[in-house]
């Protein structure tokens, strides 16, 4: 393995990380409203991710320090190609932000529902836009000859990639109630229960109608389908879906839990076999796609990234799994917490 497929590995592991562990903070974030009928359940909803927000997010820097530094040309094409949908995207991060440190201090009902909200929309936007993003990653952008953008500011924003943000936000949605489940009891446990279900019945649906209208419109979907190492992994993540219900109604909320994160990493892996050795498709030529190699570092300075990152990256995980484990307890109605 050669440093520039170490690297597209390792920045591929990064995001399927993020999409997991940020996947069910975006899903409760856009429950929250709807799920929290007072300021108790409320409260317990934000201190259900509240140890673990912060720390999810810091994949998302870390994934973009990683493409910085290891390609620094796909860098700047993403910024280039996408840069409303990244605006937004820090935009509503810092929205999340400012209501997980904002909302408790004060007590107006009035305020704290001001930042429910924004808690909401911070959370639905990345999930909207990520979609938007990787579904115009999947069929090509119009990437000229030298490497630059050579489309509009809302060429990204075709039916297509809509549609993929919806159906990112479902299932991210239907991840964050599948973890308020396994996080929280009572009422409001056996509500997010409820509504994983309904949530895993719609994700399926829209996944499969999704899937069939693509493979007829986009070419780059169409060979996922017909390649034999990519298409085990979609239909695989489709029955991980299928098993999301089945495992709800069973009271199993830590293998249902582990079947939407599975989802996530399947269409993970699926995305990423489909992609390589290139990393964004020219719609213009494919001979202009970019590609691991043209637009990677130097070997020098991937070499040193290598060393520092093997080092580090063990301790930063097992720092990560440690204070999942510190604070796997359920929460009850009567724990005030800090939100």
């Amino acid at each position: 393995m050669n440093l520039q497929i170490l690297w597209f590995v390792i920045i591929a592991v990064l995001f399927t990380g993020f999409f997991v562990l940020e996947g069910f903070d975006f899903g409760i974030g856009i429950l929250l409203p709807f799920l929290g009928k007072n300021d108790s359940e409320r409260r317990m909803i934000f201190n259900s991710i509240g140890p673990f927000w912060d720390g999810n997010e810091v994949w998302l820097i870390t994934t973009g320090g990683a493409i910085f530094a290891a390609f620094p040309t796909l860098y700047a094409a993403l910024f280039s190609s996408f840069y409303l949908e990244m605006f937004a995207i820090l935009v509503a991060l810092v929205l999340r932000g400012a209501a997980f440190e904002f909302r408790s201090q004060r007590e107006s009902p009035k305020w704290r529902s001001f930042w429910d909200w924004m808690m909401f929309v911070g959370s639905l936007l990345p999930g909207f836009f990520w979609g938007v993003i990787i579904s115009n990653l999947l069929r090509g952008i119009p990437i000229d000859a030298n490497m630059n953008y050579a489309g509009g500011i809302w060429n990204p924003l075709n039916l297509h990639a809509l549609l993929y943000g919806i159906l990112f936000v479902l299932v991210f949605t239907m991840h964050g109630a599948v973890f308020l489940d396994l996080r929280v009891t009572g009422v409001l446990g056996e509500r997010a229960r409820s509504v994983a279900q309904r949530l895993s019945f719609l994700a399926l649906l829209m996944t499969v109608l999704f899937l069939i209208w693509s493979f007829f419109v986009s070419p780059a979907i169409h060979h996922y389908f017909v390649s034999p190492q990519i298409a085990p992994l979609s239909f695989l993540s489709l029955a991980t879906i299928i098993a999301v219900p089945v495992l709800v109604a069973k009271r199993q909320s830590g293998w249902a839990f582990a079947m939407t994160s599975l989802t996530i990493v399947l269409t993970a892996a699926a995305i990423g076999l489909g992609l390589f050795p290139r990393m964004i498709l020219s719609s213009l030529n494919p001979a202009w796609s970019l590609t691991i190699d043209n637009t990677s570092s130097s070997p020098y300075t991937l070499t040193v990234m290598s060393w520092l990152a093997l080092t580090l990256l063990p301790f930063v995980l097992a720092f990560e799994g440690w204070s999942y484990w510190v604070f796997h307890k359920r929460l009850d109605p009567r724990t005030r917490g800090h939100y």
